[in-house]
């Protein structure tokens, strides 16, 4: 791009084709008609190319004309509404971001990108919902949500959607640490065991299958199938004492504290791609971008945890 180009360039040409008229664009720009009449020709002089006639209809824009004004109008757009959303970053009260979760970004990465994005925009309200893969994908396309954080679905759970990723993750089978499995090294050895499984509507339900086909292993008999953190959780530790096979993002935090424990198996199948799933071909919204570069740094911080250990 040619750095003689100024903004008051832009403004003008597009002010004057807006208006047909030299004079009426002068005025709604407060400058005299000489000065505007100036400004135009000094960028028709940049660009080499006349992009208006006159005659005593007004003005008419040239075939060059017609496609600069495109790209002119998109340019003076942009530029007038990223100085706008400075301010948004400071009077953002009442501004809503719409934000759903499966269960293992809301254990781990959500809280830290939350912390990040209200530094940056303290008065935007986030409204979060957490649930299944599927029924978060239905409420991102029907617009209820503004983008979706969670692991990569099959292609049919992705149709109109784009999907940036994060990090990746791999499902784990825990059990309280006084299980008597803890010390399997196999699927086959558990086939006995009250398993909670990923239901269908999951999206680490077809990573699942594929660990167990490639095994040899059927789908277990004895099951309770579920994803929830909270129920999970409680029945591994209960009286029924389940072997729950999870994302590990749901109990990083119990594996630590040594409240759960994680079996030897090998589950490098299971790994999948977490990240940002939006509506394609949208552009977001100012508070938007904002969450999702939140959302980056935090998975950024969250792998630099995991190389720590």
């Amino acid at each position: 791009m040619d750095r003689r180009i100024k903004f008051r360039h832009l403004e003008a040409f597009v002010a004057i084709a807006r208006a047909n008229r030299l004079k009426r664009a002068a005025e709604q720009l407060n400058l005299t008609q000489p000065a505007i009449s100036k400004t135009l020709r000094d960028l028709e002089n940049i660009l080499g190319v006349t992009l208006m006639t006159r005659d005593r209809a007004g003005v008419r824009l040239t075939p060059e004309g017609q496609v600069f004004l495109q790209y002119a109008e998109q340019s003076t757009a942009a530029l007038r509404q990223g100085i706008s959303s400075i301010a948004s970053h400071s009077e953002a009260g009442g501004h809503v971001v719409k934000i759903g979760v499966l269960p293992s970004v809301a254990a781990q990465v959500l809280p830290a990108a939350i912390e990040i994005f209200r530094g940056a925009s303290p008065k935007t309200v986030l409204h979060v919902v957490e649930g299944s893969h599927g029924f978060l994908t239905d409420c991102l396309r029907a617009g209820d949500l503004d983008l979706v954080v969670g692991r990569l679905g099959d292609a049919a759970t992705m149709r109109g959607l784009s999907f940036t990723a994060l990090y990746a993750e791999r499902v784990v089978a825990v059990v309280a640490p006084d299980h008597p499995q803890r010390g399997a090294t196999r699927l086959e050895q558990l086939e006995g065991d009250l398993i909670i499984y990923p239901p269908e509507a999951s999206a680490i339900r077809p990573l699942m299958a594929r660990l167990m086909i490639s095994r040899g292993v059927p789908l277990f008999a004895d099951r309770i199938e579920c994803v929830s953190g909270a129920l999970g959780r409680a029945m591994t530790l209960g009286a029924l004492r389940p072997v729950w096979f999870i994302s590990r993002g749901v109990v990083a935090d119990d594996l630590d504290a040594g409240r759960l424990v994680a079996l030897d198996l090998d589950m490098g199948p299971t790994e999948g791609a977490v990240g940002i799933m939006a509506r394609s071909e949208e552009n977001p919204s100012p508070l938007v971008g904002l969450f999702r570069g939140a959302l980056s740094d935090a998975a950024k911080s969250l792998d630099s945890g995991r190389a720590g250990h």
